[in-house]
């Protein structure tokens, strides 16, 4: 535990997730954490929702980041230049580490339409270029807190002494809440970290000011004293599904260029030659 008395966070800021019309077998697409805000989400650099068919993300690289999918509805085949292969299924979440280098596919299954979530989770210098890895995070074999009225299934991180045995280059809390009306539950923090909820079914109230927040709202969390722990409680309305994903932030340089987040451009360039010439290994 950290010193100092425990604080309890508020919501900084609130705002809706527009969708629009993808294009082909990309159906809709919506921006949760809109790419390019690298200070004030950090370690996240951006968040997509979206509802694809097959053909929509075939084998294509990423390097210097994470990717965190988490699957609302529909069944997703994954494959990877490394040898990694498999089916995910509802509520079941992906963490995947590109590293120095991953080429890799996401294909919904034949005939099925795919709703997710996919998070992008920078990676600091020291890590760029570490191995590449995959996580699969079975639903169904995640650590769960009970609480009166609410299930709290724990992805990364923990809950209240409930703690998955998740990977983390750089630490996250990546938790799903699901809670009946009425119910009451509240998540623990450390100060340093960046944070944000998003509401996938209902609405309730969140933070120490109760702020109101529904389906399809993102809910930033106020900061906190970076030396003191922190908490922030969640009250539903109605019946209410909602991810809180909160992280420590890097505090280094970004600098992106398509599916590589690097420090510097001369790093991005140099992940462009080396997916060319064939470092990130064959197809």
């Amino acid at each position: 535990m950290k010193n100092g008395p425990t604080t309890h966070r508020g919501i900084s800021r609130v705002w809706d997730v527009v969708t629009r019309p993808g294009e082909g077998p990309h159906i809709r697409v919506g921006q949760v954490l809109k790419p390019g805000h690298w200070k004030e989400f950090d370690p996240f650099l951006m968040m997509a929702e979206d509802w694809f068919q097959q053909g929509t993300f075939p084998f294509h690289p990423h390097r210097g980041i994470e990717t965190v999918t988490f699957i609302i509805e529909g069944r997703l085949r994954h494959e990877d230049n490394h040898g990694g292969v498999g089916i995910l299924e509802p509520g079941d979440v992906q963490w995947m580490t590109a590293g120095k280098g991953i080429i890799h596919s996401e294909d919904p299954l034949p005939g099925e339409t795919v709703h997710s979530l996919q998070l992008w989770v920078n990676l600091p210098r020291s890590k760029k270029m570490t191995e590449p890895r995959y996580q699969d995070l079975r639903s169904s074999k995640m650590p769960v807190r009970h609480e009166p009225g609410a299930l709290i299934r724990v992805f990364s991180g923990s809950s209240d002494g409930i703690s998955a045995k998740t990977l983390n280059h750089v630490p996250v809390t990546y938790v799903e809440m699901v809670l009946e009306a009425g119910a009451t539950v509240t998540q623990d923090l450390p100060g340093s970290y960046n944070g944000f909820i998003y509401v996938l079914e209902g609405n309730g109230h969140f933070g120490i000011n109760e702020t109101r927040g529904g389906q399809r709202q993102v809910l930033w969390l106020e900061s906190s004293h970076a030396d003191a722990e922190s908490k922030i409680t969640i009250r539903a309305d109605q019946p209410l599904r909602a991810l809180l994903v909160a992280g420590e932030p890097i505090g280094e340089p970004v600098v992106a260029g398509g599916p590589f987040v690097m420090n510097t451009e001369e790093e991005i360039k140099q992940a462009f030659e080396d997916y060319r010439s064939g470092k990130f290994g064959p197809v």
